[in-house]
């Protein structure tokens, strides 16, 4: 298993390492204008200025980067929050799902942007307007997961339930969410990333600090270097993210493995 891991690990390093040979070779080789493809090398420079890695810049990025971050994760931990809670309450009870169901699936699919408007209509163009389209977009996956998890407990765990008396709350507790765990925490890993892309789009509309307005204005005004440096930035925040919950994951579920 270990051996079967590590060469997955350098699979994907290989894979890498031959999609950033290719972008050099496009951009050094002039297969595609500069203005429009950097090369790695003019993308590293502007992370080590926006980080002031040499001392010359301002560590604007470091800070853009943070605002991202810090929104992100805030709109995750209430999304996440309010997925489970709302999904324990309608997974728990069969009449509940049979009445919401419907509604839940007309609702799930609706892009968070296209609440943006809803959204700025209600709290303006503030932080607090970004946080809520954060939490909207991200909390679909954890509730619809939870209110799977309780809907596919084992009937004859009810029936032993209700053979011990156990209340709905124990049950709930005690069966019904260590039987979810598993749903509810890929939920939770889907929600982190779609929390991403909405905070980025929420600050490119906003005008909010961040790396989605550090990415829009280095678009606009043709800086390359910039603009890919932002979005390399972005690719390794979600890696980084969705590593960290995979091994969180691993290590919650480990009552799992035989």
């Amino acid at each position: 298993m270990k051996a079967a891991a590590r060469g997955g690990w350098l699979g994907s390093a290989l894979v890498l390492a031959a999609l950033v040979a290719l972008w050099w070779a496009a951009s050094n080789g002039g297969w595609v204008s500069r203005v429009f493809l950097p090369t790695p090398q003019a993308t590293w420079a502007s992370l080590a200025e926006g980080f002031n890695f040499t001392g010359s810049g301002h560590g604007e990025l470091a800070a853009w980067t943070r605002d991202t971050v810090a929104r992100m994760l805030q709109g995750w931990l209430l999304a996440s929050l309010l997925g489970v809670v709302l999904g324990v309450l309608i997974g728990a009870s069969a009449a509940a799902r049979a009445w919401l169901q419907p509604m839940l699936e007309f609702i799930r699919p609706l892009p968070a942007s296209a609440v943006l408007p809803l959204a700025i209509s209600i709290f303006g163009l503030s932080p607090r307007m970004v946080l809520a389209v954060v939490a909207f977009g991200a909390m679909w996956p954890v509730l619809l997961a939870t209110v799977h998890g309780l809907a596919t407990v084992d009937a004859r765990l009810a029936e032993a339930a209700r053979c011990l008396q156990l209340s709905r709350a124990a049950f709930i507790f005690k069966i019904g969410l260590p039987h979810a765990l598993p749903d509810i925490l890929a939920g939770t890993r889907l929600a982190l990333t779609i929390a991403l892309i909405v905070a980025v789009v929420g600050e490119m509309i906003a005008s909010q600090g961040g790396l989605g307005q550090a990415i829009l204005l280095a678009a606009r005004a043709f800086r390359a270097s910039d603009l890919f440096a932002g979005i390399v930035l972005l690719g390794l925040i979600g890696f980084a993210s969705n590593a960290l919950l995979a091994l969180a994951e691993q290590r919650l579920l480990r009552w799992q493995r035989p």
